[in-house]
């Protein structure tokens, strides 16, 4: 029987300390309230695959591509050629053919992993369920990770994420250079990203065109324009700003149910089901 539970009552970040500490084996699934499901699989307690959606739509040439190592023309053309062979399979192909390194396909599946699970420890609302020794197809290229480094750098992106939410709540605003913005580049370094960002700015694109044509999560993309804010490079086009002050119906989501909280959430209402949880997990 899966374990199942709110992440009002049981964080990612508590789930995945408990996965560490008992050396779980099996699949964590969160479905939040905007209906994004993503799946982490564990052996032993270390991570070693995620997905979004469901399984079959992970292609291993997705992830290539996502990761600049192939182009989406070859992506495309890769996905169609190789229909019914496994990731595994289609590796061992790129690397025969020269298109890619093992090193290459490793640190893409590595990230691609990362960038889902660190995107779920912003999902403050949400449902899990974690089902026992059940693991990805074998298809699939799974590599270990050590969830320690992974609690760690995931807390660290939801205290950012909470601040970029509030200075960037409205994905939907486009930006425009600030004066003089060629005499400013040349006195800032920038990441192979950042002028991709950079060469898509202008009224017509608004930030959520540009993460999307440059695959860029909705984290990365607010980190990216919130450093060139604060620099001077860029401004937002709409006279409308985000405010300074989050109002109350900006809060963030766990905020807002530390506020809204009833009776039946009171600390020492959520530590019993905290540690009912821990113990039924622990049993499986």
């Amino acid at each position: 029987m899966a374990l199942k539970g709110n992440l009002r009552d049981f964080s990612t970040t508590q789930l995945l300390n408990l996965i560490n500490l008992a050396r779980k084996t099996g699949t964590l699934t969160i479905e939040n309230a905007g209906n994004e499901e993503a799946h982490m699989s564990f052996q032993e307690g270390k991570l070693i695959y995620a997905h979004m959606g469901v399984e079959q739509d992970n292609h291993l040439a997705q992830i290539l591509h996502n990761a600049g190592k192939l182009s989406k023309k070859q992506a495309h053309i890769l996905e169609t050629k190789v229909q019914g062979k496994s990731d595994k399979q289609i590796g061992h192909l790129l690397i025969q053919a020269g298109y890619v390194t093992q090193s290459d396909i490793i640190q893409s599946v590595r990230q691609n992993v990362l960038n889902v699970v660190y995107k779920m420890f912003t999902w403050a609302e949400g449902l899990f369920r974690f089902e026992a020794n059940r693991l990805p197809s074998s298809s699939h290229i799974t590599i270990p990770i050590d969830l320690e480094s992974v609690i760690m750098e995931g807390s660290r992106r939801l205290k950012e994420w909470e601040i970029l939410q509030e200075e960037l709540p409205d994905l939907d605003i486009s930006l425009h250079f600030t004066d003089r913005p060629d005499a400013r580049l040349r006195n800032v370094n920038l990441t192979v990203e950042e002028w991709k960002v950079i060469s898509l700015i202008n009224p017509d694109n608004s930030m959520r065109k540009i993460a999307q044509a440059n695959n860029l999560s909705d984290f990365a993309i607010r980190r990216i324009i919130y450093g060139m804010l604060q620099a001077g490079l860029v401004e937002l086009t709409q006279q409308a700003r985000p405010p300074k002050k989050a109002e109350p119906t900006q809060t963030t989501g766990r905020r807002k149910r530390a506020q809204t909280a009833g009776p039946s959430e009171t600390p020492a209402a959520r530590r019993s089901v905290v540690e009912r949880l821990i113990h039924r997990i622990r049993g499986l």
